[in-house]
């Protein structure tokens, strides 16, 4: 099953973009995280449900990279270019949401809840594939 594929099952199993971009991550790894995943669910349709927040593919995407590059314990450093990853990745992701309007779910829905169907699987894609690409390109990966 192709990235694609694999992201709509997930939508079709009700997780939103955020819960999607990690299961992905996790699955590569050969993990599961039952509770990772439910936390992340508070990132969902623009941050707790109002849609007048932060796309769950936006955040998600710095969880993504954090996942990987950041701080998890104590005695643990984050990777020396996460900071500049997941700034990476907020530049590219505004740029790339120009075409809806903005970085909010509402924008990019533009109002109306069937564009989710049109327009999110391949933001949630692009997303994905952008961190893979920043954490590759810089030895994380």
């Amino acid at each position: 099953m192709d990235l694609f594929d694999r992201m709509l099952e997930l939508a079709r199993q009700g997780f939103f973009c955020a819960q999607i971009m990690l299961i992905i991550a996790l699955e590569a790894e050969g993990k599961e995280n039952p509770d990772l995943v439910r936390a992340l669910g508070g990132l969902s349709e623009g941050l707790g449900f109002t849609t007048g927040d932060a796309c769950g593919a936006l955040t998600g995407g710095c969880c993504l990279i954090s996942y990987f590059a950041g701080k998890g314990e104590p005695d643990e450093m984050e990777h020396p270019a996460y900071r500049e990853m997941v700034k990476a990745f907020i530049d590219w992701f505004r740029e790339y949401a120009e075409e809806y309007g903005g970085t909010t779910c509402q924008a990019i829905l533009a109002g109306d809840p069937k564009n989710r169907v049109q327009r999110c699987p391949g933001l949630i894609q692009a997303a994905f594939e952008k961190c893979m690409e920043l954490l590759e390109e810089r030895g994380v990966l």
